[in-house]
């Protein structure tokens, strides 16, 4: 359980990771769609960089999934959308609105509030009442 910040903080990671290399990927593969477009994506080093990238993920996801709740471990990966725009930002130049930073914003809070949320919730002195 020691290791369980470093592995979720990686899963993030490694999502961005793979799609900037999905991005280059796409930029340097040429030619028409077609058997030999495939073929030039299968060999390029970014789309293998990208698939690497994807199995280590899988595999540090099943780490975490092994040590903790799906429903507190899973909105982790929506970080990933934040880590993406700030990469496609400082890697392409690519414009980022007031509206993507507000909505990046919310995505962080969401995540840590469900993350962080208690195992167990106590249960209303209200609804104990009724009940019996």
């Amino acid at each position: 359980m020691k290791d369980l910040p470093t592995l979720w903080l990686s899963i993030p990671l490694l999502n961005t990771l793979q799609q900037i290399f999905l991005k280059e990927s796409a930029v340097h593969v040429s030619g028409e769609f077609g058997v030999q477009w495939l073929v030039n994506l299968a060999t390029s080093p970014w789309f293998i960089l990208a698939i690497i990238a994807e199995i280590v993920c899988f595999v540090l996801w099943l780490r975490v999934l092994e040590q903790t709740d799906l429903s507190k471990a899973f909105p982790l990966s929506a970080v990933s959308y934040v880590f993406v725009l700030a990469s496609a930002w400082l890697l392409y130049s690519e414009p980022v609105s007031a509206l993507q930073l507000g909505g990046s914003a919310l995505i962080i809070a969401g995540a840590w509030c469900v993350s962080t949320a208690p195992e167990e919730r106590p249960i209303p002195a209200s609804s104990t009442k009724s009940a019996q």
